[in-house]
């Protein structure tokens, strides 16, 4: 088991080991997401129901499950699946669709659910392709924001832009993040020791 990861599987106590050290504890995250989730409420509560909860599978599905839960509107759930890192930590620039949305978004209102924005092409495809299903509207709801690694300009034409963090440039793992697959259930969000993935 755990012979397609780089590393092995390691204990729960030795990945805090591997943590260099926490940027967000688990009660700042909880915190952060409530207000996210009241945001939201406040912003969409004129728009007729249900508003569309999109998760970017799978970076994002704590902070999904989490900030759905304090949102007072009716909502519908659907995950889609984009690739842009391949294997490495890199983004390749070039994103590629590979689950989508099962339920029917033609006008809807939309929010993506983001672990991570970084360079702005995942998320750029993905508001393109939503917007040609017919949302109505389409906003991002990111838990980290990396604006030093933007190389795009993003447009949201039609939506808002929702972050709970600016994230500094470090590969970050936990609260659903990983490396290699490994660390997403780590409830606090860390830096990685760069000696674990170099």
């Amino acid at each position: 088991m755990g012979s397609e990861h780089h590393l092995a599987e390691p204990k729960r106590m030795e990945m805090d080991e591997h943590i260099q050290g926490i940027l967000w504890t688990e009660k700042e995250i909880a915190d952060r997401v409530a207000e996210l989730g009241s945001d939201i409420s406040q912003d969409f509560q004129e728009y007729s129901p249900p508003l569309v909860i999109i998760g970017v599978a799978t970076g994002a599905f704590l902070f999904l499950a989490d900030i759905v839960r304090k949102i007072t509107l009716p909502v519908v759930v659907d995950f889609i699946k984009v690739s842009s890192y391949g294997s490495g930590m890199e983004s390749t620039g070039s994103p590629q669709i590979s689950n989508d949305v099962k339920i029917d978004i033609k006008d809807k209102h939309v929010i993506v659910i983001e672990d991570i924005v970084d360079t702005g092409h995942t998320l750029s495809c993905l508001i393109s392709h939503l917007e040609g299903k017919g949302a109505s509207s389409v906003s991002v709801c990111t838990l980290l924001d990396k604006p030093a690694r933007r190389t795009i300009d993003l447009k949201i034409n039609r939506g808002k832009f929702y972050r709970g963090f600016e994230c500094p440039d470090n590969f970050v793992v936990g609260y659903g993040m990983d490396y290699a697959e490994l660390y997403r259930n780590l409830p606090y969000i860390g830096i990685l020791k760069p000696e674990i993935y170099e």
